[in-house]
């Protein structure tokens, strides 16, 4: 974070990563409140000598800088006052003559967590919002199941008989699948050695156990509500959209399923099928479909994400898909293990549940390890729809997947950036569309709708912010400009005003009397300026005009708009140079401000 990001979070507020303290001559106790926070969270900033006063943030300066530092700094790496050493990053910084000092605290890996206070794991807390809040029992034992060593659904269960508990149907299905996928493996015909030689069952103390996983997976359905006393997926039709629903509304199909995450998954593609955007065919052994890519791809790795990442060990929360009108919603009990950078990367992931994980890839009912969700971004992609959005909660330890049922190059979008008059890649114009959508995008959005690495998300952010299509507020953060939210917002309503306009009816009877209004003359030089964006050729600038005539374009528009200060050239000195654009003074993008808002035009 460097000085001009510090200033930008002091003038908004805290939030789920950045808190100030006033620590103008001690650490507060409460700091290590927020060090234990940030830490089971996401990580965040952490300011001394800031104190909050009316709901604004106001420096105060830390008095005893050298003092203060070392004593926060050797605290958190002594581990006496929290159970584990904590590596921070800081940074000093003098601001209206003030001192102050600003600690990253990371997110701890997952075997570490909980991070808590005086030995006692009661006192471990979350980032939620703007505070720091202590973890109730629930929350505590979510921490502690994901922080063992053995995974849940690899532990043995000892009071379910091994001999009667698993589902014939459901093993004999997966092996059939599983020799199909794996031909080089010898075939296993018993299903309790089956099972045996993958881990599904173990031998301890010359007795046979399932583990969780295997209940879980082929487990009958007695024993799989035995093992998880809640549904293994709520499934929920709602013929209306999400801004029209509420919860109180009946769906119009829901089915909830108790019976194991195998059936489960059959169940939920059946139903899948129904609703369908058009008929399709599938393969019989892997649920695949057999025609062009479609927004089954997205389905099946949202779905399958959902079935085997959620926390089985939480009995009080289930998962559940929401289909809706306009958009479908996957949640999960339990959050992903990865940042959200993270899930965008090919590479093998920390992982709640392996053994019910690898049981699916078995038999190639998901992608290889690590690209699930990059299968599911582009997928959306190639569709031409609105990116996925992701909730990856850590404070409540759940995971949303939401998929949007819409075109992010509408027509609207298509005018409004035809009415740029810049020339864009299909790349640049997806990402300008998003940032309209969303006002705000980082480099991992950009990652997420085009692919590629950040240094590639980078190269596009970079030339939209080149053109004035975008602002940079950091490293990583880009916002749409207000004159182009306006521009589009007044495109939009014109747009819909138009759609929804009716030629008014005048009865012979009664003429009305119409006031001739006055309308300001729109000179060439208003034309240039209403129709630039950014940096422009010459041409680019002729063609949003609309001129077909190079020497009238020059002399009425192109010469008068220099002359009066309103554009300038990129290259001055060299005023022939191929490489010539145009650009907007001062003057020019206060006069485009005022035409765009409608303000007075003179």
């Amino acid at each position: 974070m460097d000085r001009d990001e510090l200033l930008e979070k002091l003038h908004t507020f805290e939030w789920n990563d950045f808190e100030c303290k006033k620590a103008s001559r001690e650490v507060p106790e409460d700091a290590y409140k927020t060090v234990s926070a940030f830490a089971n969270t996401a990580g965040g900033w952490l300011v001394f000598g800031v104190q909050e006063r009316n709901r604004q943030l106001e420096i105060v300066g830390v008095e005893e800088v050298d003092r203060i530092q070392n004593n926060f700094l050797s605290t958190l790496r002594s581990g006496q006052k929290l159970n584990r050493i904590i590596q921070v990053h800081e940074e000093k910084y003098e601001i209206e003559g003030k001192h102050l000092l600003a600690f990253y605290i990371p997110e701890s890996p997952q075997n570490e967590k909980p991070i808590y206070l005086k030995g006692d794991p009661r006192q471990s807390y979350v980032r939620r919002g703007a505070g720091d809040e202590q973890c109730t029992q629930s929350e505590l034992e979510r921490f502690l199941r994901d922080s063992a060593l053995q995974r849940y659904d690899s532990e043995p269960v000892n009071d379910i008989p091994v001999d009667r508990c698993f589902d014939e149907d459901t093993v004999r299905w997966y092996q059939v699948q599983f020799v199909r996928r794996n031909p080089e493996h010898d075939e296993i015909s018993d299903p309790i050695d089956f099972l045996l030689n993958w881990n599904y069952v173990l031998e301890q103390d010359n007795r046979l156990l399932p583990t969780r996983a295997g209940v879980l997976l082929f487990g009958k359905d007695r024993y799989v509500r035995q093992l998880l006393p809640r549904p293994v997926l709520d499934y929920q039709r709602i013929d209306a959209s999400f801004e029209h629903w509420s919860p109180e509304e009946r769906w119009h199909d829901r089915y909830v399923f108790e019976e194991n995450i195998f059936k489960t998954w059959k169940g939920l593609v059946t139903r899948y099928m129904r609703i369908a955007e058009r008929p399709f065919s599938l393969d019989p052994d892997t649920f695949r479909r057999n025609d062009d890519p479609s927004d089954y791809v997205a389905f099946r790795e949202a779905a399958i994400n959902l079935l085997v990442h959620q926390d089985y060990g939480d009995h009080s929360r289930k998962a559940s898909i929401k289909f809706f009108t306009d958009l479908t919603v996957f949640w999960n009990p339990g959050d992903a293990f990865a940042t959200d950078a993270e899930l965008l990367d090919p590479t093998e992931k920390e992982v709640r549940n392996p053994a019910i994980i690898k049981a699916f890839r078995r038999i190639g009912l998901s992608d290889q390890a690590g690209t699930g969700i990059r299968a599911i971004y582009r997928n959306w992609h190639e569709l031409g729809r609105v990116p996925p959005h992701i909730n990856n909660d850590k404070a409540h330890k759940n995971f949303e997947l939401i998929l949007f049922n819409k075109l992010l190059i509408t027509e609207s979008m298509r005018q409004f950036q035809r009415s740029l008059g810049v020339t864009l890649s299909a790349e640049q114009a997806e990402v300008l569309a998003l940032a309209v959508e969303k006002e705000r995008i980082t480099l991992n959005d950009i990652r997420g709708l085009v692919g590629g690495t950040y240094k590639e998300a980078k190269v596009v952010a970079d030339h939209l912010v080149r053109q004035q299509l975008l602002e940079m507020r950091n490293d990583s953060l880009f916002e749409l400009p207000e004159l182009l939210k306006s521009r589009y917002k007044n495109l939009t309503d014109s747009i819909e005003t138009q759609a929804g306009t009716k030629t008014p009816q005048v009865t012979p009877e009664v003429t009305p009397e119409v006031t001739p209004e006055v309308t300001p003359e729109v000179t060439p030089e208003v034309r240039l300026v209403n129709s630039i964006f950014g940096e422009m050729t010459r041409q680019e600038l002729q063609n949003a005009i609309g001129l077909k005539d190079d020497e009238h374009f020059r002399k009425t528009y192109l010469l008068p708009s220099l002359q009066a200060g309103l554009i300038e050239m990129t290259i001055p000195d060299k005023p022939r140079s191929s490489k010539q654009k145009y650009r907007l003074t001062e003057t020019g993008r206060a006069l485009q401000a005022q035409l765009i808002h409608g303000e007075d035009e003179k």
